[in-house]
């Protein structure tokens, strides 16, 4: 067994996934994730701003996140959102153990906000859950200027002046 499976499966059932579900979202999670991933967190969630949408199924583990969604009438199912963690910018989370829920934004690599609302049966695992995002995305993540690749201007660092001398007229 790899190290996906080894992992994924026990924190479906710690999220209290039925089987069915599982095997449903199974080979969805197989064509995104490496087989060398381990699973952090798997669990139901839900998009505040679309509560009709259907149910997600959002998949973290140490390089990517991927959320599925299974549409409500037909219970087809489709990948909303695919991508490494690196790629995700201005993450934030919202715990509130009052009702019992952490809600989830971030910015994906194209520019769109993406808002996921993870609910918890105990007001205990809200602070587990924010204990495992703080570990995804604050202690794992790589700061923003590793990641700028270049900016639109700027000369190869190879042609560009150590310092700026203006020439001396004569």
């Amino acid at each position: 067994m790899d190290v996906f499976s080894r992992t994924f499966l026990p924190a479906a059932a710690e999220a209290g996934l039925a089987a069915q579900t599982v095997a449903r979202h199974m080979p969805v999670f197989r064509r995104c994730v490496g087989s060398g991933d381990a699973t952090i967190l798997v669990v139901r969630c839900a998009r505040p701003d679309r509560p009709m949408a259907g149910e997600y199924l959002f998949l973290l583990t140490h390089r990517r996140l991927v959320v599925t969604r299974q549409t409500r009438v037909l219970h087809r199912l489709r990948l909303h959102l695919n991508t490494e963690l690196g790629e995700l910018s201005n993450v934030t989370w919202s715990p509130d153990p009052r009702l019992q829920s952490v809600e989830l934004a971030a910015t994906a690599i194209d520019g769109i906000r993406e808002r996921f609302l993870i609910r918890t049966r105990q007001p205990k695992q809200v602070w587990q859950l924010d204990a495992l995002l703080n570990h995804a995305f604050r202690t794992r993540l790589r700061t923003p200027r590793e990641r700028l690749v270049a900016t639109v201007g700027d000369a190869p660092a190879a042609t560009r002046p150590a310092a700026f001398r203006p020439a001396v007229a004569r």
